[in-house]
């Protein structure tokens, strides 16, 4: 009696434990696949670009000149202006991010800080296009006045637009990692004395520092792709490389990044073999370098603190010195959400026509008349069609790196993965060109553009993924293993739920970044006018999109109607972004509740 009773309970358990299933490791396997095609197709086209020439490595790497005209292809300086305008944004962007993500975690009640969350990551939902024309007229002339600069372009100017730009995303990502560690950690070190700040200093930084630092390494990938914003604002001075006594000056000089040569007029006007179409392929080979040892560095770097260590001071000096650190984080919330405010404020006054509703409404007729009702169609046919590629692919990658991959090719997957993030967008464009448009003769359409917008979108999901299933605590993992579950039974009823809200914030993100990309568009899915609002089929469909939209009647400065519908449709796609990001917060909060 005593067996059958065993085996009923037995049967019992097998009937509510969760059916086992292939998909999770199918999914990660063939996430891994994509994004290894992806990667292999940048790598191939730079590879081939930079040998279909005679090129002189040394001279590249050490000559400063870059003059096509006599031959002559230096990118020291390339290489310079790149790491100052990194340097100045992460310099700016790490720590008001990493202090404004503490103080909406810790410091704030939840309902308050899903708010403040949504408009901080309004910061994402502005395109490069708009924040290059606010550094045109805000940021520029306030560089200029402040430190003397005569027009206000330089390095310093660009390093200050990315890192409003990268800031969306540092927060985010870290808010996610904050929020993973369990609340009994907090408690723990609260019942031995700890003030407020010293749980967060000695308590919960060393467990959310992977994801913390995951989350610096996609605000540089996303600093070193970034090309139009920075295009506009830096002044694109050849041949700038500062003695060591001069460092600091040249800060304040105009400049060139590897991603303003690639993305400027000459990618388009050299010829494929020539030795300036292999110096620009070779620039983009080192700026992949760059990302993959900038990458290295920040996942080799083992996280600082351990344990519950108790201050020395006296009780009073660390109140005084907990109080002083809230203080210092709270207003570190406010700063991201008053750039979010000005940005939105510019918008809403130089953007006046977008707040009509017949200009959502109207077709575009010519050069700065009618409305933008066809962009918006085919920006949300990019944007649905790009979610529903990049978003399982996200997923599988990110399983793949935090769960099936071991730790050394863990290592190699992260760095591969925001070394993917980090292509420039004008090389997407240029390689969905070639291979998609030009090779498979698919001609412009959409879903060319919604594979090169995915290319975008897919790192940033993956990582943010994996640096919420890493950040799972250990207690559910071993409660799991202890019901009898076996891997993918555990992958599919624990880590998937616990990652669908890491999962979305990274989506979010990346979709935010993508709706509003200029240079994989022009070449792959746009065109100027003459498209229907919805494409009709897949090959040779192109639509007409709002990024591509203000990008041309932005060129046309001389013209006041031209202007003036550039900002109305800027304001058009910063709130259709917007509302992208409202309408996801109570998702997230349920997913969030739901664990």
């Amino acid at each position: 009696m005593t067996d059958l009773l065993t085996a009923e309970a037995d049967r019992a358990a097998d009937a509510r434990r969760p059916r086992s299933t292939p998909w999770p490791a199918g999914l990660a396997v063939a996430a891994g696949l994509a994004a290894a095609l992806a990667g292999l197709a940048v790598l191939g086209f730079l590879l081939d670009g930079a040998t279909s020439a005679p090129l002189d490595w040394l001279t590249l790497l050490t000559d400063p000149v870059w003059d096509p005209t006599r031959a002559r292809f230096g990118a020291a300086a390339m290489i310079w202006g790149t790491a100052a305008v990194c340097l100045v944004a992460l310099l700016v962007a790490v720590p008001l991010g990493w202090a404004a993500a503490i103080g909406l975690t810790e410091l704030t009640p939840a309902r308050t800080a899903q708010a403040l969350r949504a408009g901080v990551e309004m910061l994402a939902a502005i395109p490069s296009i708009v924040y290059g024309l606010v550094g045109l007229a805000l940021l520029r002339p306030l560089v200029s006045a402040v430190f003397g600069v005569p027009g206000g372009d330089g390095l310093l100017t660009a390093g200050l637009i990315l890192a409003v730009m990268v800031l969306p995303t540092i927060v985010a990502v870290s808010i996610d990692a904050l929020a993973a560690v369990p609340a009994q950690t907090r408690e723990a070190a609260a019942a031995l004395g700890l003030t407020r700040t010293e749980v967060v200093r000695a308590a919960v930084l060393p467990d959310a520092a992977p994801g913390m630092r995951a989350a610096v390494l996609l605000g540089l990938a996303r600093a070193l792709g970034e090309t139009i914003a920075v295009f506009l604002v830096i002044g694109r001075a050849d041949g700038r490389l500062p003695a060591p006594h001069e460092v600091f000056a040249a800060v304040l000089r105009p400049g060139q990044t590897l991603t303003t040569k690639i993305g400027g007029p000459e990618a388009v006007l050299a010829g494929a073999g020539s030795a300036h179409w292999a110096g620009l392929s070779a620039l983009g080979l080192l700026l992949l370098a760059l990302v993959v040892l900038m990458t290295l560095a920040g996942l080799r770097r083992s996280p600082t603190g351990s344990g519950h260590r108790q201050p020395r001071p006296r009780r009073a000096a660390r109140e005084l010195r907990d109080r002083a650190w809230i203080a210092g984080l709270r207003l570190a919330v406010l700063v991201p959400l008053l750039l979010v405010a000005g940005v939105f404020g510019v918008l809403a006054v130089r953007g006046a026509v977008g707040w009509n509703p017949a200009f959502w409404f109207t077709p575009a007729a010519g050069s700065g008349e009618g409305g933008v009702r066809d962009q918006i169609l085919g920006t949300a046919v990019l944007v649905i069609g790009t979610a529903a590629l990049a978003a399982p692919i996200g997923l599988g990658l990110g399983l793949l790196i935090a769960e099936y991959a071991g730790r050394r090719a863990a290592v190699w997957l992260r760095t591969a993965t925001v070394t993917l993030g980090g292509v420039p967008s004008i090389l997407l464009g240029l390689i969905t060109y070639d291979l998609v448009v030009r090779t498979l003769g698919w001609g412009k359409s959409w879903l060319a553009g919604t594979v090169a917008l995915a290319v975008l979108v897919v790192p940033v999901a993956a990582m943010v993924t994996a640096s919420r299933i890493v950040a799972l605590p250990p207690a559910r993992r071993e409660a799991a293993l202890a019901l009898g579950l076996n891997r993918t039974q555990f992958v599919r009823s624990v880590l998937v739920p616990w990652a669908r809200p890491g999962l979305l914030t990274g989506s979010l993100l990346g979709l935010a970044r993508a709706a509003g990309e200029t240079a994989p568009l022009l070449f792959a899915a746009t065109v100027f006018a003459g498209a229907a609002g919805l494409p009709s089929g897949i090959a040779h469909s192109p639509v007409v999109a709002l990024p591509t939209h203000v990008f041309t009647l932005a060129q046309d400065s001389a013209d006041p109607a031209a202007l003036d519908a550039a900002w109305g449709a800027a304001l058009v796609l910063v709130l259709i972004s917007t509302l992208l990001l409202l309408a996801a917060v109570p998702a997230r909060r349920r997913m969030e509740a739901d664990l």
